[in-house]
Parts: structure tokens; C-alpha cells; sequence
């Protein structure tokens, strides 16, 4: 998105609750080599998904194999969907694809990412100045917001549209144009730029664009 946005920052924070995505940046920052095999296999895929689960259980999810485990159960799961049930494990069934184009070698991605600081955390917790520009795209205001073991609820949204309100320095978030979600921003001074935004993937398979909203903070 920050592309979308005409970003190209130098040095950034980033910041998601997904502790298993942030591991998986984290190895792509090292130079990510994949060595397990990657292969669109049914009986396959469930072994690996069980594996990434006792990972989590055991307290390895800031592993190499978790890092790998994590793109190819991305990569392959049914429809694009990252989701994990209240005990965190990764519960996506398997996909449909006939073909899937897995990449083994990230190393490329180290100097995209050399200057990036890479956590996860709430966002009330982060560690900012006073002047940082803040871009936010939560979990968007729709039916399904659990990408963590945690769901995103509209107190979530709340909490976050007055917590970005309160910061001194350039904001802007991005959600879905929902009625609600547009009355917060506004209700909070922000301006509000609508946008259609493409759905390649989605959890029901609807590919039609979905109207989003960017909200931004006058200074």
C-alpha cells in the first residue's frame, strides 16, 4: 500500500499483531532461503499445517521452518485466507489451485527491507515521536477480521480511529467505506477520499471492487 499511497520511505517501523507474519518479514529481511518442499499437494499440505501448529504450541514461532511453513500455507490454503482459531492455530483448509508459482529464494528482498524495524504489538504500544507520519490498515470493517487468534472488533476500530486522532503528527488509515467507518473518521475531523479497491482475494471468492475509504489527518 505504501506504494499505492507514492511511499518510498527510507526507514519504517512496521507493525502488525500477526506475530507469525512479522516472523515471516523478519526471515525475508535475513535472506530467505526456503528448504522445505513446496508442492500443491493435499495429504501435504495438512501435514504441514499440523507441523506449523506444534510449532506454535511449542513456543517456535519465531523459527526459520515457521517462517517457511507460513508462505506455503499462504500460498497454498484455500482461497488466499490467513485465519486462526481462538487457540491460534492456523485452521485454513486446503486450496484449489491447479498450479501455484512458489518462490524458494527471498534474498532478494534484504535491501527493501535493510532499514525497516520489524515487531508486533498493540498499536497503543508502539514506541512513536511525537511527529511520525502513522499509516494504519487494520483488519477492514467487514465480516471476517481474524487474521490472529484475536478478533478485531468495532471497539478495536474505535479505540484505533482516536488513538490516531490524538496523534500530533500526519495520519492516515485506510477501511472499508463502511457507513459506520466513515462516520468515525469524519465525526474525528479526518478528511475522507474514497477509492475502489480490487479484491484478487477474498474469503467468499468475490473478485467485485469493493469501495474503500483513505482517511487522512489536516495538520
Amino acid at each position: 500500500m505504501s506504494v499505492a499511497l507514492g511511499l518510498q520511505p527510507q526507514s519504517a517501523l512496521l507493525n502488525d499483531l500477526n506475530a507469525h507474519l512479522m516472523n515471516f518479514y523478519s526471515w525475508l529481511k535475513k535472506g530467505l532461503l526456503i528448504d522445505i518442499p513446496l508442492k500443491n499437494d493435499s495429504s501435504y499440505y495438512y501435514v504441514c499445517r499440523q507441523r506449523f501448529n506444534h510449532l506454535i504450541l511449542e513456543g517456535q514461532i519465531n523459527s526459520l521452518n515457521a517462517a517457511e511453513l507460513f508462505y506455503f500455507l499462504n500460498r497454498t490454503g484455500y482461497n488466499g485466507l490467513c485465519r486462526f482459531n481462538n487457540s491460534d492455530q492456523f485452521n485454513v483448509p486446503f486450496g484449489r489451485y491447479k498450479t501455484i508459482g512458489y518462490i524458494q529464494d527471498f534474498t532478494h528482498y534484504i535491501p527493501a527491507l535493510r532499514n525497516f524495524d520489524l515487531i508486533s504489538m498493540e498499536f497503543m504500544d508502539l514506541p512513536l515521536n511525537s511527529n511520525d507520519f502513522i499509516y494504519a490498515d487494520p483488519p477492514y470493517d467487514v465480516e471476517f477480521r481474524k487474521y490472529s487468534s484475536t478478533d478485531f472488533t468495532w471497539n478495536n476500530q474505535v479505540s484505533l480511529a482516536e488513538w490516531l486522532s490524538a496523534h500530533k503528527g500526519p495520519v492516515i488509515a485506510s477501511n472499508q467505506a463502511t457507513e459506520r467507518i466513515i462516520e468515525l473518521y469524519s465525526n474525528l475531523g479526518f478528511g475522507i477520499k474514497f477509492l475502489e479497491g480490487p479484491r484478487r482475494i477474498s474469503c467468499n471468492g468475490d473478485r467485485t471492487p469493493a469501495r474503500e475509504i483513505l482517511a487522512y489527518k489536516r495538520l
